[in-house]
């Protein structure tokens, strides 16, 4: 093979590691017989079932990037502006005496440089030159970009563990029309000083939380009906497959309303007239915010179901802006509405998958932690209390010396190993939140006061 004969140009924000597959299939080879040229420290991570995940990423050192520019036939700075993962330095291939070799390591595309999604095939083949079948490309796509415009479909989240690529849209034009009226929210967003990825994250916990509990909604006609229009016309016994499939897409038109409903003015002081003001009272059911929220969706009965909600990201964004007007003092991020809490933040698709699969497996009563808590934190919480165990066994063995001496050797053995229990106890409690147990009920098991608990696994979020 020689390096260059064929040029490779990438797509923009595409995963080297979809690159790399790419050039393999450009010049007739597998993966791994081009995955030679670098020398790879670590292996991708794969499905429970074995699976290498599409999201797998590669990170190069810069005698690496210098083959991949020669292997594509482009200049590395072209690499440099298409590829986000492409400039990326870690510390264990960059540096060192081994650092002047081409090498590689693999990463998570979501530790990376954010959201995996699958590039659509027909772009793609069109871009590329090459035939649909050998094109299979993989990009980095926030949730707001994620309809092909040109071919009416909905690219999927690439971490999961599932068959399909994308979903077509054809008969809910209304998916592609969010996505156009997201770029003018977005643009508001930037004058009213805000992130527009913080606005589109509260928006899409604030709906995804709906959608949950639509299920026991009578009065929800819209998302059934979208849903069955994105599973062909009929989800038929795989309903619940499908609601976690076509969840972001059956949302996008109500994240990107309530979003842009976030953002007005009035909303504000909306909040701070169902609050009470400067006189707190409790929210009722004809509260002013959820009523309004309720008629910008299209649901005029669901103000009522809103105001009952009160464990709800909305709730925490009203009362962030409350809070802000009223100049309380508090936490950091008190006052701040944008700033999702880690509890209330949506599962992913990858996450509901492996519930769903586990609860099938299982007949509904099996365990739920081997599916919904990744393999790298399990491994942490088990080795923290391995070292606890180890820790408290050492205690069990003879001391001598003096009594000061002996003492002080228990009393620092013993507040290691009770700070070892802390993270662990952190480490599971933030785990059993984010697979969707209730905070309260969390909170009650490991003994800490609900905003405590929900401050310290919040905090451990922001940290890792």
């Amino acid at each position: 093979m020689a390096a260059g004969a064929l040029r490779t140009v990438p797509l923009a924000g595409e995963l080297t590691a979809s690159l790399v597959g790419r050039v393999a299939d450009r010049y007739g080879l597998p993966a791994a017989g081009v995955l030679r040229l670098w020398t790879c420290r670590n292996s991708p991570a794969r499905h429970d079932g074995g699976g290498v995940r599409a999201d797998a990423e590669i990170v190069l050192n810069e005698a690496g990037r210098r083959v991949l520019a020669e292997l594509c036939g482009v200049e590395p700075t072209v690499l440099a502006r298409a590829l986000p993962a492409f400039t990326v330095d870690d510390p264990e291939i960059s540096k060192g005496r081994e650092a002047g070799l081409a090498q590689a390591r693999w990463r998570s595309a979501g530790a990376v440089a954010g959201p995996a999604a699958f590039g659509c095939r027909l772009c793609t083949a069109r871009r590329t030159g090459q035939t649909v079948r050998a094109v299979r490309a993989v990009r980095y796509l926030p949730r707001w970009r994620r309809v092909c415009v040109r071919h009416g479909r909905w690219l999927l989240d690439a971490d999961a563990d599932q068959p399909l690529e994308h979903l077509e849209l054809r008969g809910v034009p209304e998916v592609a029309a969010a996505q156009r009226r997201w770029a003018g929210v977005a643009r508001r967003a930037v004058r009213a000083g805000v992130v527009p990825e913080q606005e589109f994250t509260m928006a899409h916990a604030v709906v995804a939380r709906w959608w949950e509990q639509a299920l026991h909604w009578e009065q929800e006609e819209i998302w059934p009906h979208r849903l069955h229009r994105l599973a062909g016309g009929n989800a038929g016994p795989r309903l619940a497959w499908w609601r976690i499939v076509g969840r972001d897409a059956a949302l996008l038109p109500e994240v990107v309303t309530v979003a842009q409903v976030l953002l007005e003015p009035a909303t504000a002081e909306l909040a701070w007239q169902a609050s009470g003001g400067m006189r707190p009272r409790a929210r009722g059911a004809d509260d002013v915010f959820c009523r309004r929220m309720g008629e910008r969706v299209g649901r005029t009965w669901l103000g009522p179901k809103l105001a009952a909600d009160y464990g709800s990201p909305l709730h925490g964004f009203t009362g962030a802006l409350v809070r802000a007007r009223r100049r309380e003092a508090g936490p950091p991020g008190w006052g701040d509405p944008w700033r999702l809490k880690r509890e209330q933040q949506p599962a992913t698709l990858a996450g509901q998958l492996r519930v769903l699969a586990a609860e099938q497996q299982s007949g509904g009563s099996g365990s739920r932690w081997r599916a919904t808590v990744d393999a790298e934190h399990r491994f942490r919480i088990e080795q923290l209390i391995s070292e606890v165990q180890e820790q408290l066994g050492e205690l069990r063995g003879g001391h001598s010396g003096t009594t000061a001496e002996v003492a002080r050797t228990l009393l620092e053995r013993l507040s290691h190993s009770a700070d070892l229990i802390d993270q662990a106890l952190v480490g599971t409690a933030a785990a059993a939140v984010a697979a969707g147990v209730a905070l309260e009920d969390v909170a009650a098991w490991s003994r800490l006061p609900v905003h405590e608990l929900a401050e310290i696994v919040t905090a451990g979020q922001d940290e890792h």
